[in-house]
């Protein structure tokens, strides 16, 4: 699992590729939370790269969504492949989650 991260004005773009599962949700969910713990507060998770998140990943960006709100940060979803978009369905996520197709609809969704 590579977790690429970029910049984007003062927007944190998170790129996960490959999988979230049970296996390295931990890691993925720390390192994220360090992000936030160095003052990061607008967070994209852009999925394009990610082809298959476990519950245990779900829960990863639901963590990741309850510490922002905290601390009056934001989120969004975008690139969602099928698949990947069909479990945050199925799980309820896409209701309270803010999902958009393009990285560039996100980065101004949060900017």
């Amino acid at each position: 699992m590579n977790l690429a991260t970029e910049k984007v004005g003062e927007v944190l773009v998170v790129s996960p590729e490959g999988q979230i599962n049970s296996a390295n949700a931990g890691g993925i969910e720390a390192d994220l939370l360090a992000h936030v713990e160095k003052g990061e507060s607008r967070f994209v998770l852009d999925l394009a790269n990610l082809n298959y998140i476990s519950s245990a990943g779900l829960r990863v960006v639901l963590v990741l969504a309850k510490r922002l709100k905290q601390n009056a940060g934001a989120l969004v979803l975008c690139e969602m492949q099928p698949h990947v978009r069909e479990v945050f369905d199925i799980s309820g996520f896409l209701a309270i989650l803010t999902v958009v197709d393009s990285r560039q609809d996100a980065v101004a969704k949060v900017a």
